[in-house]
This record gives C-alpha cells, structure tokens and sequence, in this order.
C-alpha cells in the first residue's frame, strides 16, 4: 500500500493531521522499529495500532483500527481491521481532526514505543512490543489468509516464543 489512500481521505486545507511530505524532526531515534497506539475518539472510539515499515521506498506506519482497548492479558483476542498507511510523521501525532472531515474527533497517543518483528508473514506478524503499557510478545493474524480484500485480523498478547 502507498500513501495515496491516505491522501485521498484528507483535506489538509482542513485537517491537522501530517501531510505524508512533512517530515517531523528527528529526535534520537529509539534502537527499534516505532511503535504506536492512538485512542482515536472519533464516530466510536477505537485504537489505532500502528507499525513502521519500509514500502516502497520510504518509510510507513502500518495501520489497524482496533474497536476495544488492547488486552495486557495473553490470549484475549481483539478485531482489528487493516486500514490505508500512514506517513511516519503521524507517530507523533495528537490533536482534534475537525468534524465533516475523515476520521473527526480527538486522537492522543495511548502507549508507545519500539517493536521487533520475531515471524513475519503476509497474514501473520508476532512482534516483540517495548512500550509503556505493552510488553512482550503480540500477534496480528489476518482472519481470511488467502482473501488479500479481507482487511480482517485478530491483534492479541501472545505466548513468548521460546529462544533459539
């Protein structure tokens, strides 16, 4: 997926959200991939779970909207429904997107912080989270494997991977 969905949804005459041209200063950049969990109060509240990733050339936060508040316990399995990239900018975004605009209402960040990928596949990912609220190991299982239009997955603690 490019960025382009994402444009497409936005109105940035309108919205606060980071065009995906702007680039916000690098701070010392963290030993790991980024990791985030936005509470996004928008038509209903949900989590919007993101991941950088490499695609295509630059440098992208991987998105799903989680409907309930991710689980601290192993094994307690929450939707999340795969949604269009973000630029890397947005990982450090808060702010209200104004009403009549995609995705209005007020985000802040919930937790985060780094990941490591231990498996990943095109339906299966398990990371190793170090945010501030989760730890340890998560899984994201794509629910229809073999449908690439399926935007469903499950986002669940996962038992640690014994070491190699």
């Amino acid at each position: 997926m490019s960025l382009k969905q994402y444009k497409a949804k936005r109105d940035f005459t309108k919205t606060p959200e980071p065009r995906a041209e702007d680039h916000a200063p690098e701070k010392k950049k963290p030993k790991g991939l980024i990791y985030v969990i936005q509470e996004h109060h928008a038509s209903r509240l949900h989590y919007d779970l993101r991941l950088e990733a490499k695609e295509e050339k630059e440098t992208v936060l991987k998105s799903w909207a989680i409907p309930k508040e991710p689980s601290l316990e192993e094994g307690i399995k929450r939707l999340a429904v795969q949604t269009e990239d973000h630029p890397f900018s947005y990982r450090d975004f808060e702010g209200t997107i104004p009403k009549g605009e995609y995705g209005a209402g007020s985000v802040k960040i919930w937790d985060k912080g780094t990941y490591q990928p231990l498996e990943k596949e095109t339906s299966k990912w398990v990371i190793r989270i170090q945010g501030v609220k989760l730890q340890g190991a998560f899984a994201l299982i794509k629910l229809k494997a073999k449908d690439p239009k399926d935007k469903n997955w499950l986002f669940f603690k996962h038992k640690e991977p014994a070491e190699k």
